[in-house]
């Protein structure tokens, strides 16, 4: 009797102190569907939760200002970022935010210029034309583009009849197949999904441009994240590997190769152009 009184009050302490364990709450960027993002977002929750031995939790955001101020404000503890967010997130926190993982493909990661209009073959062609980049807080999808379009002599907001903003990657892609805009700045990862996934066809929807490489997307935390736990979740990415079933579906869903470490001066390029091109 005595010993199951003792396995009682252990398992009743185990249980407790499981229910005082904190949720881990991680966030993205929006710059796909809600759909998609649940869908990329579901094994690797699973096993974050494995290797952190606590549960976690997706927390989806309405948009990328809102990524940026949940982990600022510490309502999540860790969030998926482009350079830019990452930027801006930097800025806002006083330097409180640390990147630490990267797909090895963000080390070189570039954007891409399609259109269907069959007069437009080059960037040139777009002059007088309606433009659409994705979201504004978008590196790939229009900080970039911006970047590399002003680079090429061409501002914008002059150089354009209208530019509009899509608000996410594969929305620039149907308003592009659609003929609603002349061209489009989106992501090149997300092209190359699309396009080997058949969701658009490459003979009519067209790359005219794809731009030079620079850093791009990250896993952030907040500095305050201890630091047991910030290497635990460092080396659980880290650890995924694609000769697992696990670590292969994880990685493709993630379009990823391998995660690598990152750290703030990787980005340094992006916040230049961020400042040179007016947005910070």
């Amino acid at each position: 009797m005595l010993r199951r009184t003792l396995l009682s009050l252990a398992l009743v302490a185990a249980s407790a102190a499981h229910a005082q364990t904190p949720t881990f709450k991680v966030t993205a960027i929006p710059d796909e569907s809600p759909t998609e993002l649940a869908k990329k977002a579901a094994p690797l929750i699973a096993y974050l939760e494995k290797q952190l031995g606590q549960k976690v939790e997706f927390t989806p955001v309405t948009d990328y200002a809102a990524a940026v101020e949940a982990l600022v404000n510490r309502k999540v503890d860790l969030a998926w970022f482009g350079g830019f967010t990452f930027v801006q997130a930097h800025v806002r926190s006083g330097g409180k935010v640390l990147p630490i993982v990267q797909r090895e493909e963000d080390e070189k990661f570039k954007s891409v210029f399609i259109s269907a209009d069959p007069t437009v073959k080059a960037l040139a062609d777009l002059k007088g034309k309606d433009l659409s980049f994705g979201s504004q807080s978008s590196t790939s999808g229009h900080l970039m583009p911006r970047h590399f379009l002003l680079q090429a002599g061409m501002d914008p907001e002059k150089s354009f009849r209208r530019v509009a903003f899509s608000g996410a990657h594969d929305a620039t892609i149907a308003a592009v197949a659609a003929g609603r805009v002349a061209g489009g700045a989106l992501n090149i990862s997300v092209w190359e999904k699309f396009v080997a996934e058949k969701k658009v066809d490459p003979a009519l929807v067209r790359v005219i441009y794809t731009t030079p490489a620079y850093y791009d997307y990250n896993w952030t935390v907040h500095a305050d994240l201890p630091k047991a736990t910030r290497d635990k979740l460092t080396q659980a990415f880290l650890n995924l590997k694609a000769d697992t079933p696990e670590g292969a579906e994880i990685l493709k869903l993630q379009r990823a190769t391998r995660f690598v470490p990152s750290k703030a001066e990787n980005y340094q390029g992006i916040e230049a152009a961020a400042k040179s091109a007016g947005l910070l």
